[in-house]
């Protein structure tokens, strides 16, 4: 079977973290997963294409970003770049460096929720960017160990406080299992997990929670960012996405499977939403992957 290829990072037991430069021409690592949380800084990758779980995209200039949980798929592939001289800084880190005691305190607050969230994969934006690069440009070549330490806690910390930070991959691809929402929240959020594949109904998801249907609409908007409706389409993609890259069903089996209702609609949407057609999704993981 197609899967992606489980790296064994160089991080050891015995460090909290492993960090490496590395200027290059070209992208060629395939497609890969691993148990560590990683932060991974790019600079002079225009065009670079960046695929995590079922992400697509095109980087600017410059790029951060951080991913967590084991079945996260991810690479960086050449794209359209042309630059001779890409500059990437990846760091590997346990969760453990923390332990649940130093997690929990109200000082590393905004680092437990950064990270819970990092099992879907985070962007940043370039204005989050500028304001650690002064500490990224130099944290490679920190001979002082426990001075790069702190650098690198600063680096975390000002990359939770950021308000822009942007979700990538659909928590039905990810496999993510963390969360801190409410049990309002979660309750209908498994409910559709559990029946995307057919019709749902407002009405009985407001029931599930002991709300009207209006009521219920504005209260899901207000507590995840997102309507309903959307949120929906997005479990069906990502649903969707995952048998694309693990299994061999035809494209009109997996858009019935998955909750849609027309084969038109599910192309049209799915490369509205992910940037790729059905088809050219699947040859591109297809392509990245490795035998195992």
């Amino acid at each position: 079977m197609n899967k992606a290829f489980t790296e064994i990072t160089r991080l050891s037991d015995k460090d909290c973290f492993y960090i490496v430069e590395r200027h290059k021409t070209e992208f060629t690592y395939p497609l890969h997963q691993h148990k560590e949380f990683e932060l991974n800084f790019i600079e002079r990758g225009g065009g670079v294409r960046r695929i995590v779980g079922d992400s697509v995209e095109s980087i600017g200039d410059y790029e951060l970003v951080l991913l967590g949980g084991e079945d996260l798929e991810h690479v960086w592939e050449q794209g359209s770049c042309k630059s001779k001289d890409i500059r990437e800084i990846t760091v590997h880190f346990s969760g453990d460096i923390f332990g649940d005691g130093l997690l929990s305190r109200n000082q590393f607050a905004s680092i437990r929720r950064m990270l819970q969230r990092a099992d879907h994969g985070l962007s940043f934006p370039l204005p989050t960017i500028m304001k650690v690069y002064s500490v990224l440009d130099t944290i490679a070549d920190e001979s002082e160990r426990f001075v790069q330490f702190l650098k690198f806690m600063y680096v975390l910390y000002e990359l939770s406080v950021s308000d822009d930070a942007r979700v990538l991959a659909s928590s039905s691809f990810s496999h993510a299992h963390k969360t801190t929402e409410s049990n309002r929240v979660q309750k209908v959020k498994e409910y559709i997990n559990d029946n995307y594949a057919r019709q749902l109904n407002l009405s009985d998801m407001a029931d599930l929670v002991g709300m009207s249907p209006v009521a219920f609409s504005r209260f899901f908007r207000q507590r995840t960012g997102r309507t309903l409706s959307d949120y929906i389409i997005d479990i069906r993609l990502g649903h969707a996405a995952r048998m694309l890259v693990d299994s061999s069903k035809n494209i009109s089996e997996i858009c019935y499977e998955c909750g849609f209702n027309n084969l038109s609609n599910f192309n049209r949407t799915f490369k509205a939403k992910r940037n790729y057609t059905p088809r050219d999704f699947r040859a591109m993981f297809k392509k990245n992957k490795v035998i195992v």
